[in-house]
């Protein structure tokens, strides 16, 4: 059995860890670096880090504070947010980062998708989606759609055609978010996350949603994602890592320990 994974998320506007409700009402809550730290020595198997206002303000992604975080933990590294062309790409592979996550920018350029999976392999390319539930309609036949830019504009685009489509582009990996679940801490989406997890041949991470370890249980499960991405039940010290894993082991969710 291929262990499940536990990722942390950071969330990072103007150099500072942050957490908000449904993309809305962000609060600044500490040191992405000192963050990843911490959560790299409690044994997550990832980190995934977001500059969230790096696209809506049109600016490149700080790169310096990638740079701080990659030489801080050695664990696999996703970093997404103001990455609009391969050479946005290069810079944060350059600094550090074993993964780049690409959401606005491929959806309005789909070819970043090959042009990444080309240059530094599929399993280095993640598509970054975040997607609200709408009325089913023939331009929205799963009744998921895709939304850009934080959350600001709504694209017409079906989530499922698009997490197909962006696999045969070439992406190694989801990371899927559902805005209606983010920050709200009840339980991730596991309607949409068993529809993706079922109609591709890559590996899913749910995001959004996780309020206790009975919900990363459950996605990991009936939600059938590969990995689990979490926030304010770490962020606020809630729970631990460490907790976490030893819950789902006793659940028999096989998980890397390193202890």
């Amino acid at each position: 059995m291929i262990s499940k994974r536990i990722i942390p998320c950071l969330d990072v506007r103007d150099g500072k860890l942050t957490k908000g409700i449904k993309f809305k009402g962000n609060v600044d809550i500490g040191d992405p670096v000192e963050a990843a730290r911490e959560y790299y020595e409690q044994g997550a198997d990832e980190i995934v880090f977001y500059d969230i206002t790096a696209s809506s303000d049109k600016r490149d992604i700080m790169i310096d504070v990638v740079r701080r975080v990659a030489e801080t933990i050695f664990i696999p590294f996703s970093v997404g947010g103001g990455i609009r062309n391969l050479e946005d790409m290069r810079k944060v592979i350059n600094a550090g980062a074993e993964k780049v996550s690409v959401n606005s920018a491929a959806v309005e350029n789909p070819q970043i998708i090959t042009q990444g999976a080309k240059a530094f392999g599929n399993q280095c390319v993640v598509l970054g989606m975040d997607v609200k539930k709408v009325d089913v309609s023939d331009k929205i036949p799963s009744g998921y759609e895709m939304v850009i830019h934080g959350g600001r504009i709504y694209t017409g685009i079906d989530a499922l055609w698009w997490a197909k489509e962006a696999e045969s582009l070439g992406a190694g990996e989801i990371c899927l978010n559902s805005i209606d679940a983010d920050g709200v801490q009840t339980g991730y989406e596991l309607n949409l996350t068993r529809l993706i997890s079922e109609n591709v041949n890559i590996p899913v991470i749910a995001s959004g949603g996780a309020g206790k370890p009975e919900h990363l249980a459950e996605v990991l499960t009936k939600g059938k994602a590969d990995a689990a991405l979490i926030a304010s039940m770490v962020h606020y010290r809630t729970y631990t890592i460490t907790e976490i894993k030893q819950y789902l082991n006793k659940k028999h969710i096989k998980t890397r320990l390193f202890w």
